[in-house]
């Protein structure tokens, strides 16, 4: 367990940048992980090395062979993370955009006259990709309504509103706002037991730093990650699409071999830097098992991650050391329930009295880094089924700490007491 072992929570910590100090307001505590997740020093080091090679892949030379070897390198370590049985990994814009196109291509492609289903608790990303190509396509949208108390949509949720001409669906894997996770597997099973050939896109953005990640286990026909919520870099998106996805009539240069699904040049130092994160949870997984190969590492990385991020939650939630936890101080409200086993890293809630961006400044003047969601296009999905206009979210990772868990609640201890004293 990792939270047993302080060398090696404090090895983690030194793998990353800026874990305890921001470059332009200097120590504090990083609870902004949904946001973004800390960088590798690894994924930084890589980017400054390939930013300055002006080279490109396809020339005959040993640079652009060398850089044709990192990409090809990069897509067989994403399948080592992420599991696949077959298909390909694609890079794009940012992971918003790769979900864009995929639903675009998976609705332009169904049949005349059939809908595309996906729930209420999902990130506009998908939802608004779903409702557009919708309407230009002629398809019915189907919305699953998600049960807003817990954050959830289940797969009983989804095959009470399924029918045989379903042919596109989205699914969220976690909620950037609850950080609820979604049972994906059983999810699509639901949707595949009524429309076998369904087109399946996931989300999984906010779910990929927690680990665990088995497209094997799936059988969906989409997944998009962004990179720089998995310990990597702004600025492009990756997706896995299966080979019936990748076959899909799709924009493609004339002449191009027509499985190519990428638009012009990637940037090879993503690729490396890609490559960085799943040495780190190889790395990780070699640490807290015993295991041989490299996806059984991968696999006990991921598992040892959440058993963490479980433990940091529960100390938000239940309190640590003499510190009170939120849900037994007055006037706290936690979004999804206190006791909710669908929880990865996130813990995200109200103060009655208190904006919720008020609370964000005062956590900020003291050295704690948050957010506030508000009820706006982003988050009001999930807000205002809960009559909320805003929330706090704390978002943790692996790299954070209990004893950041106890600063945080100390000064939320300090607010509410001040409230109701």
């Amino acid at each position: 367990m990792i939270q047993d072992n302080l060398a090696l929570i404090a090895e983690i910590r030194g793998r990353f940048a800026h874990v305890d100090s921001c470059p332009f307001e200097g120590p504090r505590v990083f609870f902004e992980n949904a946001g973004g997740a800390l960088t590798l020093k690894s994924v930084g080091e890589t980017s400054a090395k390939y930013a300055l090679i002006p080279d490109n892949q396809g020339r005959d030379n040993p640079a652009a062979e060398a850089l044709t070897v990192v990409i090809e390198k990069a897509k067989a370590d994403l399948a080592l993370l992420m599991n696949p049985v077959s298909g390909q990994f694609i890079f794009g814009e940012t992971g918003t955009e790769l979900l864009f196109r995929m639903i675009r291509v998976a609705c332009l492609d169904a049949p005349k006259g059939s809908k595309i289903i996906g729930s209420s608790i999902e990130h506009p990303a998908s939802r608004s990709a779903g409702y557009h190509w919708a309407e230009i396509t002629g398809m019915d949208y189907v919305n699953v309504p998600h049960d807003a108390p817990n954050g959830l949509v289940t797969a009983e949720d989804y095959a009470s509103l399924m029918t045989p001409d379903v042919a596109v669906a989205t699914i969220l894997h976690a909620s950037p706002v609850t950080g609820t996770g979604m049972d994906v597997a059983e999810i699509s099973k639901a949707i595949r037991s009524v429309a076998p050939d369904c087109v399946i896109i996931v989300d999984g953005i906010q779910h990929a730093a927690h680990g665990q990640l088995d497209l094997a286990a799936y059988n969906v026909d989409g997944y998009a990650i962004a990179p720089y919520k998995v310990f990597s870099r702004h600025g492009h998106g990756i997706a896995w699409i299966s080979d019936k996805m990748t076959a899909m009539s799709h924009e493609v240069l004339m002449g191009a071999p027509a499985a190519g699904w990428e638009l012009g040049t990637r940037d090879a130092g993503a690729s490396a830097a890609i490559s960085d994160v799943v040495a780190y949870f190889d790395w990780l997984g070699g640490e807290v098992s015993n295991e041989s190969e490299p996806r059984k590492r991968i696999e006990a990385a991921g598992r040892a991650i959440h058993d963490y991020e479980t433990h940091l939650t529960n100390a938000l939630i239940n309190g640590t050391g003499n510190l009170p936890g939120l849900r037994v101080m007055d006037g706290v409200t936690i979004l999804s329930g206190a006791d909710n086993p669908a929880r990865e890293g996130t813990v995200s809630f109200v103060i009655d009295g208190h904006p919720s961006p008020e609370i964000v400044t005062i956590l900020k003047n003291q050295g704690i880094r948050t957010h506030a969601r508000s009820a706006d296009h982003y988050s009001g999905n999930v807000l205002k089924p809960l009559n909320m206009t805003d929330c706090i979210r704390i978002s943790m990772c692996h790299y954070n700490t209990t004893q950041e868990v106890a600063q945080v609640l100390g000064a939320i201890n300090e607010i509410v007491n001040q409230t109701h004293n």
